[in-house]
């Protein structure tokens, strides 16, 4: 079934260049093209878009002015502004509804890619109960100012570890983390690290750059919901299915190259516990209870009360925010990956895996789902792996590598 889209732009000469560059797109996309926010909600009255990309600054109705009216009005629809206006935290702060940000001129390529990966996310996770979620949040966590600076500098001919140590040094809480962590015995490193550019250059561009976005996204949490040990908790407990996870894509004979998305799925898979604290600290709250007297996993208490997990309300958020698809899969199924489409050795696996087995060394801290699902290891042929892989995290955690 193709999807709908509706451009929304007061400048002509944006919604040629739009329909131009976007043609290819016609077999796949049902694509209609407005110049105001109240043509927008005429379309939108007629028959519901999946998604919506809006210019910010117009006469009359402006984007803001507009996603709010959607977000009250058509709360399914996947709200996005691409806009000229150079201060992009000013206009999040005003624009809580927008589940994306894209920046004039934009990539053709960026925006379909986007586009794309969004919308099959949502096909993937249809969930009523989860977009129920997601649509209610007062305001959408926006992607971090320091990530996006370090994203655009990965995405530069010529990435620098010194330049993005550079970014990390402007701010004082993100640097001290960041070196705690890295000198940290979870990295078993052997001299002190002292400065972000050593920390880029032991870690690598792409898993400093998802540490990052983890940690902005935990230090900006509000204490009053979650005490600062119970945020400390879930990230030492992320970081240490990081660096399992890592070793068992390594034993799978995944090259070094490509184990940054293994790392970083195991950073983010419980993202979502932030997000469902923040939102709904009742809930959290109960569910945390619950488990604590009954013994029961905390992802399906939650599914119960709310029709979604953690899991997938922080995959839904990483897949708003444009991350990979393989990362997005892993955070969203990691509990059950029985339920997800992979049919082969992947991040999910590792993360899944190293989720429970971490639950299982670490019974007394009562982190992650000490279960494995084997009917899904059966499935992609790996059942009998499962010796060697514990093997592996039971000398990390011996040798003092992971707490």
């Amino acid at each position: 079934m193709s999807k709908s889209i509706l451009f929304v732009d007061d400048e002509p000469n944006i919604l040629t260049g739009l329909q131009r560059t976007l043609r290819p797109m016609r077999d796949q996309w049902e694509m209609e093209f407005v110049s105001s926010g109240r043509e927008a909600l005429e379309h939108l009255a007629l028959h519901p878009f999946d998604a919506v990309v809006t210019d910010m600054r117009m006469p009359g109705m402006s984007g803001a002015e507009l996603l709010d009216r959607i977000q009250d009005e058509f709360p399914q629809t996947i709200r996005i502004i691409l806009s000229g206006q150079s201060d992009r935290e000013s206009i999040l702060r005003s624009i809580a509804p927008a589940h994306q940000f894209l920046s004039k001129p934009c990539d053709v390529a960026r925006l379909r890619s986007l586009l794309e990966s969004t919308i099959a996310l949502t096909a993937q996770l249809d969930n009523a109960s989860l977009k129920k979620f997601m649509s209610q949040l007062k305001c959408i966590p926006s992607l971090p100012v320091l990530y996006q600076e370090i994203t655009r500098e990965l995405r530069s001919t010529d990435p620098s570890p010194s330049r993005i140590g550079a970014i990390i040094e402007r701010d004082m809480g993100m640097t001290a983390k960041i070196l705690q962590v890295v000198n940290s015995a979870v990295y078993g490193t052997r001299a002190e690290i002292a400065e972000p550019g050593g920390a880029v250059l032991l870690l690598g561009l792409d898993t400093i750059q998802v540490m990052v976005l983890s940690l902005s996204i935990f230090s900006a949490f509000d204490p009053h919901v979650l005490s600062s040990q119970e945020v400390e908790c879930i990230w030492e407990h992320s970081v240490s299915v990081s660096r399992f996870s890592k070793l068992i894509a390594k034993a799978e004979g995944v090259a070094a190259h490509a184990l940054d998305p293994y790392q970083s799925a195991g950073l983010l898979h419980d993202i979502g516990k932030v997000v469902l604290a923040s939102a709904d600290p009742v809930v959290y709250r109960k569910v945390h209870d619950l488990a604590a007297s009954t013994k029961a996993s905390p992802w399906l208490l939650e599914r119960e009360m709310l029709g979604c997990s953690h899991a997938e309300i922080g995959g839904y958020l990483l897949g708003m925010w444009g991350l990979p698809a393989s990362i997005v899969e892993a955070v969203t199924w990691h509990h059950r990956p029985s339920d997800s489409p992979a049919t082969a050795f992947s991040p999910l696996t590792a993360v899944h895996v190293a989720s429970a087995f971490y639950a299982q060394l670490h019974p007394e801290l009562k982190r992650g789902d000490p279960h494995l699902d084997d009917e899904f290891l059966e499935r992609i042929g790996l059942v009998d792996r499962k010796t060697a892989w514990m093997q592996l995290c039971k000398e990390a955690s011996a040798d003092g590598q992971l707490k």
